[in-house]
């Protein structure tokens, strides 16, 4: 069995404790509704398009699938093309061996300040924090993560990390935070907020030796590397830096171009609503004389190794990470990322943080009761994982209470013999027949410990007077 993995993936607070706290904030709660249903809406009519969307879609899983049976296969078919082409390939067993490699390729370089390109893998493994620690300054380049590290605060989105803030938010944090800002021209309009984030960046473009990126999608037959984007600031640090460090997980892979045109179809349309994404850039190895002349690339594992030895939790390595299940979620909507305590928010990060890292990490076993069960999550997914049977699933095999676990193994002894089981329901029934006389309403608010966490948020039905047999017998 593979090691799991840690970083921040591991939830610190239960999912019910840190979603009441997130459902007193009603700010937050009409920002999200606003953004998520924007989105949801521009991805229905880009769908629509398509007559061969559930086609797409079965592609996109099949291939996923076949990359997952043959991971070591690909992963030294990648290693070899990529080392080929003037790369460095280097391997993380888990966060904190990769954010030693980063850190160790950065200091070679003597700099002090690296820029961000967008990259969840980063996030995942907690890389801003190793990289502040040894005294080196991250820069993030993406517009919204841009917003999230100059606030203090932590992504809540997948796709769009600053989703809890408004445009008015937004400008009060530039106010506050962007060094040498304009105040006499920054307002909340949207192209004024760019151009003060445009001319905050611009001289961190042109001055940067080194840059770390994520990457969408790797190329096992080529050992490219593929980062999809809407602003161009990731190919500005893509090509202008000298030394360029990518962190990739290795479910990235894909195994040859014709493969990965069918990604490049289902993600833009899933994640943002468009026909195709405004930057794609692909890039294979070191080219003399044209972009970075340093080119490592960290293949990170992390727990996806575990992950890929589930035969019914693997399907969660498919994940292309176009967040479309998070806008659909009746959940997250209500409650935003932060709630989930993971870089992976909503219904994916529900399934996929839990089994990175094992579910007795930290609070992580709460997260796959944080759902609905409603499926809205599997028919939006564009890889079609089946998210609400992995929540079952998960919720059949993670850890649980002890006194839950001696409940359910005397109510199994009890409905094992039918003789036992209706003289238990008679029992139960004579029980409560005095409660019935008193309890017009026929239910319960509130009941004893150890039953009061069932009546915490809702309430508990009294057994009725007669059996289905026996009020069936009657008639």
């Amino acid at each position: 069995m593979s090691g799991h993995g840690d970083g921040h993936i591991v939830a610190h607070r239960p999912f019910p404790a840190a979603a009441t706290v997130e459902l007193g904030k009603p700010q937050l709660r009409e920002n999200l509704r606003n953004a998520t249903h924007t989105i949801r809406d521009k991805r229905l009519r880009l769908v629509a398009e398509r007559d061969d969307w559930e086609e797409l879609r079965a592609s996109g899983a099949r291939i996923k699938d076949g990359v997952l049976a043959r991971l070591p296969e690909l992963l030294d078919q990648f290693t070899e093309a990529a080392t080929a082409a003037g790369a460095v390939v280097h391997r993380a067993a888990d966060a904190e061996q990769a954010c030693a490699i980063v850190t160790d390729l950065v200091r070679a370089t003597g700099e002090t300040e690296v820029l961000k390109v967008k990259s969840m893998a980063t996030q995942e493994i907690a890389l801003n924090e190793a990289l502040t620690a040894a005294g080196i300054e991250p820069v993030e380049t993406d517009l919204a993560e841009l917003i999230v590290q100059l606030a203090g605060d932590t992504p809540s989105h997948i796709l769009v990390p600053a989703i809890h803030y408004n445009r008015a938010q937004i400008r009060d944090i530039f106010a506050r935070q962007m060094p040498g800002v304009d105040l006499s021209t920054l307002t909340d309009d949207p192209p004024a907020l760019a151009e003060a984030a445009r001319r905050h960046l611009r001289q961190k473009f042109l001055t940067a030796r080194v840059a770390v990126s994520g990457a969408n999608f790797a190329v096992a037959e080529t050992g490219s590397l593929v980062v999809v984007e809407s602003e161009g600031n990731g190919r500005m640090c893509l090509t202008l830096p000298e030394t360029l460090i990518s962190v990739v997980g290795i479910e990235k892979l894909v195994p040859n171009f014709q493969d990965l045109a069918v990604f490049l179809e289902l993600l833009p349309r899933s994640s943002t609503g468009e026909r195709m994404n405004p930057y794609t850039t692909v890039w294979s190895g070191v080219t003399p004389g044209d972009g970075p002349q340093q080119v490592h690339i960290v293949l990170l594992d992390n727990g996806r190794s575990a992950v890929r030895d589930d035969p019914v939790g693997r399907q969660a390595l498919r994940c292309i990470r176009c967040s479309a299940c998070l806008n659909v979620c009746p959940v997250y909507e209500r409650v935003g990322g932060h709630a989930y305590g993971s870089v992976y928010p909503g219904p994916i990060g529900a399934i996929l943080s839990p089994q990175l890292t094992g579910q007795a990490a930290g609070a992580n076993r709460t997260l796959p009761y944080a759902s609905t069960l409603c499926g809205a999550c599997f028919d939006a997914c564009p890889v079609r994982i089946n998210i609400p049977e992995l929540l079952i699933h998960l919720r059949q095999t993670g850890p649980k209470p002890a006194g839950e676990r001696a409940a359910m193994r005397a109510a199994a002894q009890v409905m094992r013999s039918p003789r036992r089981y209706r003289s238990a329901l008679r029992s139960l029934r004579w029980a409560a027949a005095p409660l019935r006389w008193t309890n017009r309403r026929g239910r319960l608010r509130r009941l004893p410990w150890p039953l009061s966490g069932w009546t915490a948020s809702r309430d508990a039905p009294l057994p009725p007077g007669a059996s289905f047999r026996q009020w069936w017998a009657d008639r």
